[in-house]
């Protein structure tokens, strides 16, 4: 006599439920050489920045703020690609709309505070603004 579960896989590896883990994504996984390269550019957009600031190759402090604030934005995108491996294939598009709309809800909520802020500053202190016209 046969036993009925000695040909059944053990519980756990997902064959006997069809999960074969390709999760219906045929967007690529990267490789050892794009986790380098994501790496070493992550490593460069770091570098570059606290470089020019810790030397003072910047003699404007605003210009500084700009070239390590766009240092910033490129690695958000380096770590995106390179690591989150956000494409517009990936998960058939989806995740890329997901951020398009989070970066939206994200300026709406920014610029929304900000504007009340400098609202509430100018309505708030009207005394500042009498002292300053003296």
């Amino acid at each position: 006599m046969t036993d009925p579960h000695a040909s059944t896989p053990a519980h756990g590896d997902g064959s006997a439920h069809g999960e074969d883990h390709a999760h219906g994504d045929t967007a690529s996984h990267g490789s050892r050489g794009s986790y380098l390269k994501g790496f070493f550019l992550s490593v460069f957009l770091t570098a570059v920045p606290f470089w020019a600031v810790m030397t003072g190759a910047f003699k404007d402090p605003s210009t500084a703020v700009l070239v390590v604030m766009l240092f910033a934005v490129v690695q958000i995108v380096v770590h995106m690609i390179y690591f989150l491996h956000m494409t517009t294939k990936s998960e058939g598009g989806w995740t890329m709309m997901a951020l398009i709309f989070t970066i939206i809800l994200v300026v709406i909520t920014m610029a929304g505070s900000i504007w009340v802020m400098f609202h509430l500053n100018s309505n708030m202190m009207p005394a500042a603004q009498a002292m300053a016209d003296m």
